[in-house]
């Protein structure tokens, strides 16, 4: 058995076990499990970002999922819960189910949800392939025995495709079979590595995002992170605003959606620059489980 398909046996059985099946649900077995959003959220673990930044990121989705309004905003659909599925990701392989799809109805079971995500461990890997992630997104969506209105894909990084598959046409085939992306781009105020580009917030709108409504909550301060993450959430799962100009938000460009507070220019933006800056280089590595602190 390949390791992907090894992943996706374990997201099948643990969904059972965290939903209270008693047995495996798999896309071919039982009826389906139906919830107002099937939201995936697509984390970046390379190792662009340090041990520190990588906890302080993991931190922010634990403390978003015991708040309040990100409580109120997933039991408010018609369905009165949710399915989400926590996701690492880095260079051109598999991505981790960190944590498989999980149906949150009430408080206690996002608490439960947080509680787990905080006491995983943390891994880094090397390079970035938003391709990749993107691609085992839909396949987790596409083949799971869940039933929704809404699917998403939450995808956070801090660099620019650059391993893998273009992510350009990848993202619009993922968006073609009916999937909103949405980006959490992390800019953060540090010294610059070859492999940096320039204005992440736009390669995030222009290449990454795509779906109706779909939109971009960009990071600047990793104070800010967790706060971001919060208003992002909530925009995701019940569409509700919280706390006016708390998180920048620009909108994708799709008739009829108004665009709000982050204003980007529109000149497209090379879908390839984080190929072309890596240049060729080749090296892949890692740094394993980081112990946290």
């Amino acid at each position: 058995m390949n390791v992907k398909s090894s992943l996706r046996g374990v997201a099948a059985l643990a969904i059972a076990a965290v939903a209270g099946f008693a047995a495996p649900v798999t896309a071919q077995q039982g009826s389906k499990i139906k919830v107002d959003l099937e939201l995936l959220l697509a984390v970046d673990i390379s190792q662009s970002m340090d041990q520190d930044e990588h906890t302080i990121q993991r931190d922010g989705y634990v403390e978003a999922f015991r708040h309040q309004d990100v409580i109120n905003a997933l039991i408010s659909g018609p369905e009165g819960k949710i399915a989400v599925m926590y996701m690492e990701w880095a260079g051109d392989f598999d991505p981790i189910p960190t944590i498989p799809w999980t149906i949150i109805d009430n408080a206690k079971a996002a608490h439960d949800f947080a509680d787990r995500l905080a006491k995983e461990p943390i891994f880094g890997e090397q390079r970035t392939s938003i391709s990749t992630a993107l691609l085992a997104a839909q396949d987790y969506i596409l083949n799971n025995n869940i039933t929704s209105h809404r699917q998403v894909i939450d995808v956070s990084g801090d660099g620019a495709n650059n391993a893998g598959r273009l992510v350009e046409p990848v993202r619009d085939a993922v968006v073609k079979s009916g999937i909103v992306i949405n980006g959490l781009p992390i800019m953060l105020n540090k010294p610059r590595e070859f492999y940096d580009i320039d204005h992440l917030d736009r390669y995030y709108k222009h290449c990454v995002i795509g779906g109706e409504a779909a939109f971009i909550a960009p990071v600047f301060d990793l104070r800010h992170l967790s706060a971001t993450i919060r208003k992002k959430l909530v925009l995701e799962i019940a569409s509700l605003d919280i706390e006016p100009d708390m998180a920048p938000i620009q909108f994708a460009e799709t008739p009829g959606v108004v665009r709000a507070q982050l204003k980007l220019p529109t000149q497209k933006t090379d879908c390839t620059i984080g190929e072309k800056v890596w240049g060729g280089r080749g090296y892949y590595g890692g740094f394993g489980n980081l112990p946290r602190q």
